[in-house]
C-alpha cells in the first residue's frame, strides 16, 4: 500500500468516527429533551400546569449540554499525570 492511501483511509477513518460522534451528541440533544419534556408534560398534566412542558425540555437540553461537555469537551490525558505544572 503506498504512502498515499495509507494516509487517505486514515482520515476516512477519522471522518468516520467524526460523523459517529456527532450523531452521539445531537441524539444526547434530542434524547435530554424528549425525556425531561415528557417527565415535564406528565407532571403538567397531573397538576394543571401547562407551562412545565416546556421548563422539562430546557431543563433536559440544559442536562444533555452538560453532559456533552463533560464526556467530549475534556482533552485527552497523555500520560495519566494530572497534577498542574506552573509557568
Amino acid at each position: 500500500m503506498s504512502a498515499r492511501n495509507q494516509r487517505d483511509s486514515g482520515s476516512e477513518a477519522s471522518g468516520a468516527q467524526g460523523i459517529a460522534i456527532g450523531w452521539t451528541v445531537f441524539s444526547y440533544l434530542i434524547g435530554g429533551m424528549a425525556a425531561y419534556g415528557g417527565i415535564g408534560w406528565l407532571i403538567g398534566r397531573v397538576v394543571h400546569v401547562s407551562l412545565l412542558f416546556p421548563i422539562g425540555m430546557l431543563v433536559g437540553l440544559g442536562i444533555s449540554v452538560g453532559y456533552i461537555i463533560y464526556r467530549y469537551g475534556r482533552a485527552a490525558s497523555t500520560g495519566g499525570d494530572k497534577t498542574w505544572k506552573r509557568a
